[in-house]
């Protein structure tokens, strides 16, 4: 296959900028981000300041681009933000992702691989099992290559669907296979707050994690109904205020702009009332039309009425989380948001994810652990990755997992290249 030439991509630009004007002539709608479409915007906008330095990046994006006033300054904040965490990282640095693919129930905007408690429960126990063996594998060979561990994420599902023994027993072996004497941050979500107790709090805190989420979405109790979210906004300040008597001191909340039902008001009202509780973190998404969700199959579309609604959720977002001291530290976007818009972490000054950054930025190789794990590979070379991937569903997991052990030989060999 012919490799693609500078020609080739100017072509390319050159048919997009043409579509755009075309479209928006017709429409009289502009997107914030113009003409992107790539998941990294940040990491765009800093490697063409290296190539072309900063003003030569910002002239790309607005006049090659199209990108608004707005994201702009957006983009050049959160790429000055990342830095310092960036800098943190080292040629033989890694971080470690553990998949727990279980939840209370799936949210119709879900499209990740995961499977409610109701329908494979008696799966928890052989997973569990089966994963702590395949961290200690893993720890094995990080350990015999050297690697510097910097920070490890427990996401899902929902991590805390897990018993407190069960979380124990997981959290435990990380700790006791892996050197930890390197690790910089150890983050558990606690997504869902009806699976917050205090017992698996205690079980996090005895076990060195000293970052959780507790993830609202939205604090609407209609709109919380509508998306199958099988909490209340009582049971979140609930577990907020838990998680607080219990020592954490570096919390994470979610937010969900475009949710349906939700207005800009009622989001305003959930983000103003999340500000007053002082969490370190707060990660606003915009609502993202996955093929695989139940709003899709249901036939739930977008519209202009929509999309405006959720910039204005996001314009709110900046303001009144700039004016509280709050930093734009990583952003990404996905294809079929409402808006052509973006997910920002914001947090207070020193209390940015390390990992959220370091995954998204492809700065370091990260190993992953359990069902849907996607084992990242890098070295040297900045822009090749190679890709270990695991089985997706917690039965394959389970009835393959000698071939998921014999998969992890691949990260000697890359190490060994």
């Amino acid at each position: 296959m012919a490799q693609k030439s500078d020609n080739d991509d100017e072509n390319e630009l050159i048919t997009a900028q043409l579509i755009y004007k075309i479209l928006c002539r017709f429409s009289g709608i502009t997107q914030p981000w113009g003409v992107l479409t790539g998941v990294r915007p940040v990491k765009l906008f800093r490697r063409l300041s290296g190539e072309l330095g900063e003003q030569g990046a910002v002239k790309k994006f607005t006049d090659d681009f199209y990108v608004s006033e707005e994201r702009l300054r957006l983009a050049r904040t959160t790429e000055r933000n990342e830095k310092r965490i960036l800098d943190l990282s080292r040629p033989d640095s890694f971080s470690l992702y553990v998949g727990i693919p279980f939840c209370p129930s799936r949210c119709s905007y879900c499209s990740f691989v995961m499977s409610s408690i109701e329908r494979v429960g008696k799966l928890i126990e052989p997973y569990v099992e089966l994963l702590c063996e395949e961290i200690k594998t893993v720890a094995e060979i990080a350990n015999s290559l050297n690697l510097r561990l910097e920070a490890v994420y427990f996401g899902g599902g929902t991590p805390t669907t897990l018993t407190a023994v069960q979380l124990d027993r997981v959290l435990g072996t990380v700790n006791s296979s892996f050197d930890m004497s390197t690790c910089r941050e150890f983050t558990v979500e606690g997504g869902r707050p009806d699976t917050v107790d205090t017992e698996k709090l205690i079980a996090l805190k005895e076990n060195k994690v000293d970052r959780i989420s507790i993830n609202p979405q939205t604090l609407n109790e209609d709109v919380l109904k509508n998306i199958g979210r099988k909490h209340t906004a009582e049971q979140f300040f609930n577990a907020f205020e838990l998680a607080r008597k219990c020592g954490f001191k570096n919390i994470n909340t979610d937010l969900i702009a475009g949710l349906p039902g939700d207005s800009f008001e009622s989001f305003k009202s959930s983000l103003d009332s999340i500000k007053s509780l002082s969490p370190e973190c707060i990660t606003v998404h915009t609502l993202c039309m996955k093929r695989a969700s139940a709003l899709t199959t249901q036939g739930v579309t977008l519209d202009t009425d929509t999309a405006r609604e959720a910039r204005k959720m996001l314009d709110y977002t900046q303001k009144t989380l700039t004016d509280g001291d709050y930093i734009p530290y990583y952003m990404y976007r996905q294809s079929r948001m409402v808006g052509n818009l973006e997910n920002v972490g914001w947090s207070l000054r020193g209390y940015e994810s390390l990992y959220n950054v370091y995954v998204m930025d492809e700065t370091h190789t990260i190993l992953s652990c359990g069902s849907d794990g996607v084992t990242k590979l890098k070295r040297n070379n900045p822009d090749y990755l190679e890709r270990v991937f695991n089985f997706k569903y917690p039965y394959e997991y389970i009835d393959r997992f000698d071939e998921i052990i014999e998969r992890k030989n691949a990260i000697k060999t890359f190490y060994g290249k």
